[in-house]
């Protein structure tokens, strides 16, 4: 494990221009693997876990080439899958993991899929007990609620669900088991998650239909290959936003961030807290719209989040948990439970860490309360291998008083891997 101390700074200035969409890159991958006809994904995340489902791919038969940040796909199709002839990897991924299963639930043979020490760690069932309604054969540690997991396709009958907990990965990993199913597949969510599959899937030709926080898609239809452009992924330019918003002087601009509003709940929050961030030349590429964002010091206050704003920015509450402790006044973050079944539970390792540098943060059940204060003062904190969390600490290092060593902080080349050279680059 590599220990890197961040030091503080003072102003910021430069353009970023962050990677590729981690959620994007896993569907392009996937629905390309799935679908008839050469698949081109452009700005292509080369993060461990995109790599991840492209190393699954392969094992399946699907043959791909990549070149930098592009990749060809040369889908001929489901039916031409084949049998792997080891255990599939996800490695870390929770997307590559969830849905995969989705992919694979009707497959006509058997297949092992496993991951990490983490990724074992983490429950499956929400994914699996809808998959095994529909007719999948899925076996494994706690009757199929751990990976290891064996799943032996069987034939697939679309089902109504309705989900406890709004997530996109066990919606997409229903909805992708329905492609393969007999009849209509039907989603129902308390609340709206990330609809970047449904988008996709539209894209590469099957009819999905949806209303608010219900969907729908009808078995058997066939999936064209298409090229897909990558906007930049909103979760990492959140740790530029909140750098930028917090910093004492400078501007940071983030040209091509995807702006997808089942995503920019970071934004609504930054600006809610009065973060002077401007949204500029929006448009549509591939169904996925995108915009440059600039951003300038600004004084944050605190915020209540929860409810229906949680599920548009899950994956930046690390960071968001940052910018809270520099703001002014309290900041109450709840219905956030689902963080405490990520790469770790979340809430705790926050919680933790923060505290270690000097915060005034309590853990509740379902999320966190934290008493804004003028400064972080540092310290030593560690990812825990948890790619947020290492990106999470190194920005608050540069916004403390003494720096911040960092443990394991190439966890996060899990979806960031140049994150290091970049935060040296724009600092002053």
């Amino acid at each position: 494990m590599r220990g890197v101390f961040i030091k503080p700074v003072s102003g910021v200035e430069g353009e970023i221009r962050v990677p590729g969409d981690k959620s994007i890159s896993h569907r392009a991958a996937l629905l390309g693997g799935m679908a008839h006809g050469e698949t081109h994904v452009s700005n292509f995340l080369l993060g461990q876990d995109c790599l991840s489902t492209l190393r699954c791919l392969k094992q399946l038969g699907v043959h791909w080439e990549r070149q930098g940040t592009e990749v060809w796909i040369r889908g001929e199709g489901m039916e031409a899958w084949q049998e792997p002839s080891d255990v599939l990897d996800a490695g870390n991924s929770g997307t590559t993991s969830r849905l995969m299963l989705g992919v694979l639930a009707g497959s006509p043979f058997a297949v092992t899929l496993t991951g990490d020490a983490s990724l074992r760690s983490r429950p499956m069932r929400r994914v699996t007990d809808p998959l095994k309604q529909m007719g999948a054969r899925i076996m494994g540690r706690q009757d199929g609620n751990m990976f290891p997991l064996t799943m032996s396709g069987g034939q697939l009958q679309g089902q109504v669900f309705r989900t406890a907990v709004a997530s996109a990965q066990v919606k997409s990993a229903i909805i992708l088991a329905g492609l393969r199913a007999s009849g209509e597949t039907k989603v129902e969510e308390p609340a709206l998650s990330r609809d970047h599959t449904e988008r996709m899937l539209r894209g590469f030709g099957i009819e999905v239909l949806s209303d608010k926080t219900i969907v729908r898609v009808h078995g058997g239809g066939r999936l064209v290959g298409q090229d897909v452009s990558v906007p930049g992924d909103i979760s990492s330019a959140a740790f530029f936003l909140i750098l930028g918003s917090l910093v004492g002087r400078g501007e940071l601009i983030l040209p091509n961030v995807g702006v997808n509003p089942t995503r920019t709940g970071i934004l609504d929050a930054l600006r809610t807290m009065g973060a002077d961030i401007e949204v500029l030349e929006v448009s549509e590429i591939c169904g996925e719209p995108r915009a440059t964002l600039r951003v300038r010091p600004a004084r944050l206050k605190g915020i209540e989040i929860g409810g229906d704003m949680i599920p548009r920015l899950i994956d930046e509450i690390p960071i968001l948990a940052v910018a809270a402790c520099l703001a002014e006044g309290e900041t109450v973050i709840r219905d956030a439970a689902e963080l405490r079944v990520k790469e770790t539970d979340r809430i705790r390792t926050v919680a933790e860490g923060l505290a270690a540098l000097g915060a005034k943060i309590e853990e509740l059940p379902d999320g966190l309360r934290i008493q804004g204060q003028p400064y972080l003062r540092g310290g030593q904190a560690s990812s825990l291998g948890d790619h947020r969390l290492a990106m999470a600490w190194a920005i608050a290092g540069m916004l403390s008083k003494e720096g911040v060593s960092v443990e394991d902080m190439e966890a996060a080349d899990v979806s960031y891997p140049d994150f290091l050279t970049v935060i040296e680059k724009v600092a002053q």
